[in-house]
């Protein structure tokens, strides 16, 4: 059947269309984004203003209109931290429904996490052992750890890169002393769950994806995503961090000057570089391996295990 998943996100609202059948490898069909930045929407006392919910309805129809377009059987909405968070999301999410009749459902940070860990597992196989998976969003950071589908652990943290940008680093380039003080605040914050994820011990592989991990591997040298998605790609914590210094002295334009970065994305960058050096840092891992799967790819795979076999 033709799937369609809309993921109603913090920098993006991304239709993804695959054509799936249980037991098979999900075939991209059809990618439909439109350009969201919900976080930068929010009014002073954390709600989406009218504004922002304008968008949001025009962009989810607009989805709506090529899902049919693609011939998308069932459509699978969810959204995701920036709507969660809103301190009006269930006006937000009623006017979508009363407007488009989709009905978005929010999945909470953890489920974030277990989706995409799922996603990841089915990917590199039961013969990458126990995975530690790292998610950086818009809105949140996902971290999750376990040997089977269902992680054994899996938290998630209100550090994505938009969200951390948009209180905390004003400035283009950000000031040096905001630079610092965020990282302060990202190490604290990812520092209290560690003991979380050692007590289970080591992992055997450490995999990354999102938009943010994917850019910082691009820059520091990985394949353009032009060569495919089974071309190996990684990370390594020494070549990142001698990134994080430089973006931070960047002005936005000049950091999408660099390979693999996105105009829209430029400007979050430094404080998805700070998020992604202190995850490595503190978990102690000297080099990630970055996934092409992520939230979306776990929505489609969890949907396909509930059809049951043909």
């Amino acid at each position: 059947m033709r799937l369609g998943v809309l993921d109603v996100g913090s920098n993006t609202v991304h239709l993804l269309v695959v054509d799936a059948h249980p037991g098979a490898c999900p075939l991209p069909a059809h990618s439909h984004k439109a350009e969201l930045r919900l976080a930068e929407l929010l009014d002073a006392d954390g709600a989406i203003g009218p504004r922002g919910a304008d968008r949001v309805v025009q962009v989810v129809r607009e989805a709506l209109q090529a899902a049919e377009d693609k011939g998308v059987e069932e459509l699978l909405p969810f959204a995701t931290s920036a709507v969660r968070d809103a301190r009006n999301s269930g006006e937000v999410l009623e006017r979508v429904r009363a407007e488009t009749g989709v009905e978005l459902q929010v999945l909470p940070g953890a489920e974030e996490a277990r989706l995409t860990f799922l996603a990841a597992r089915r990917w590199f196989g039961w013969s990458a052992g126990k995975l530690l998976v790292v998610d950086i969003g818009g809105g949140s950071l996902e971290i999750a750890f376990g040997i089977d589908e269902e992680p054994d652990a899996a938290v998630s943290l209100p550090l994505g890169a938009g969200r951390l940008t948009g209180t905390r680093l004003p400035g283009d380039p950000p000031a040096p002393d905001d630079v610092r003080a965020l990282r302060r605040h990202v190490r604290a914050e990812i520092g209290r769950t560690v003991g979380e994820f050692s007590r289970l011990g080591p992992p055997d592989r450490v995999v990354a994806t999102s938009k943010t991990f994917k850019q910082l591997a691009r820059i520091a040298g990985a394949a353009r995503s032009t060569e495919g998605p089974y071309v190996p790609r990684e990370l390594k914590y020494q070549s990142l961090e001698g990134w994080v210094s430089r973006l931070s002295a960047m002005t936005t334009a000049e950091r999408a000057a660099l390979p693999g970065v996105s105009e829209s994305r430029a400007g979050q960058l430094v404080a998805g570089a700070l998020v992604a050096e202190a995850v490595m840092d503190l978990f102690g891992v000297e080099c990630l391996e970055i996934c092409p799967w992520a939230l979306r790819e776990g929505v489609i795979l969890r949907r396909l295990d509930h059809m049951g076999p043909v």
